[in-house]
């Protein structure tokens, strides 16, 4: 019998704690095992194996990071929606960096991956339709912005910015510099 308040969702919950706390590599079995109170081999009666856990965290995150996304456009259009969503990806991936290392870049792998993963690209072309882009112009700019949001957003989080300057400054610049690039 499954322990009573664990389930999929439970177990997934666990996992991300994990990596939380921990960092990506720090997901294993035995980890979310020890957070949930249970001994290992109970895990598979929720989840068939470290992949298909590794899976359903990836699921969750490039889920949240497109829910973040989409509430922070509803009801914005051109300029203030494109600065919203590059300032909630920013967010999501300061707030839970290790979750964001977590995320898949190359979601195809896995068709509820894929699933999620359109969904967040869909939220940006949305964006980008305010500016009259479509079909390929809308790849490339979506290519560029998504360059933009995980470029910076990846050096923030690995230290990679060691100068004196303020980050939010920096940050604010390269929205601007986006947006003053889609305005035109």
């Amino acid at each position: 019998m499954p322990r009573v308040g664990l389930s999929p969702d439970a177990v997934v919950d666990a996992a991300v704690a994990v990596i939380d706390a921990d960092g990506p590599d720090a997901l294993s079995l035995a980890a979310v095992a020890s957070r949930t109170g249970v001994a290992t081999p109970s895990l598979y009666k929720h989840v068939s194996s470290l992949d298909a856990l590794r899976t359903l965290v990836q699921l969750r995150v490039i889920t949240e990071l497109g829910d973040e996304l989409a509430r922070a456009v509803l009801g914005r259009s051109t300029d203030d929606a494109l600065r919203a969503l590059m300032n909630a990806y920013h967010g999501y991936a300061v707030t839970h960096p290790n979750r964001y290392a977590a995320l898949p870049q190359q979601p195809r792998s896995d068709p509820a991956l894929a699933k999620a993963g359109d969904r967040a690209i869909e939220v940006i072309l949305a964006v980008l339709r305010g500016y009259g882009l479509e079909g390929s112009a809308a790849i490339h700019a979506t290519r560029c912005v998504r360059a933009a949001m995980h470029g910076f957003a990846s050096l923030e989080i690995s230290g990679g910015f060691q100068l004196a300057e303020d980050l939010g400054e920096s940050h604010r610049l390269l929205v601007n510099t986006v947006v003053a690039g889609f305005g035109r």
